[in-house]
């Protein structure tokens, strides 16, 4: 078994999608970043990566890359797991905290955990989405980012 932990942090601006685990929630500003700017699906995918000792996602998905350039942080974490494979690991659990202010995440952890679970290749039971403020404090407090951490499980893959 393998543990690995991930963390991303992208700015909110206007006119941009705000795509969180494969959702799109309902809001005015989205994540400023090189791909879609899912912070959910980058964070997972960090923490992958790092239990399997692979790296992290700037090594595999250069943010100077035009090749990854607005690619869904879905499709970015089946490639992420496509590696963990061939380096003979499989998803045992994902366990992730969002940090927003807004949009209430509450209609959308449901859809949420089943789109990760999916990518990862496993049961929505083995997924979970947790959502916290920071009380109005710094940049995710003052609505200017949305931030993720995730922690996953890994264990040795059986066939």
């Amino acid at each position: 078994m393998r543990i690995g932990a991930g963390y991303d942090i992208h700015r909110l601006v206007e006119g941009r999608p705000f795509p969180l685990g494969g959702v799109t929630l309902e809001y005015p500003r989205g994540p400023l970043g090189h791909s879609d700017g899912d912070a959910l699906a980058h964070a997972v995918i960090d923490a992958l990566l790092g239990a399997a000792a692979l790296g992290d996602i700037g090594h595999h998905f250069p943010p100077g890359d035009p090749a990854w350039r607005d690619v869904a942080g879905l499709d970015l974490l089946r490639r992420a797991v496509a590696l963990l494979h061939q380096a003979g690991y499989d998803v045992h659990n994902v366990d992730t905290t969002v940090l927003l202010e807004e949009p209430r995440l509450g209609p959308y952890v449901e859809p949420i955990r089943a789109n990760l679970a999916k990518a990862l290749g496993i049961q929505v039971s083995q997924v979970s989405v947790k959502a916290k403020t920071n009380e109005g404090m710094d940049a995710v407090g003052m609505k200017l980012a949305v931030a993720a951490h995730a922690v996953v499980l890994l264990q040795e893959r059986t066939g």
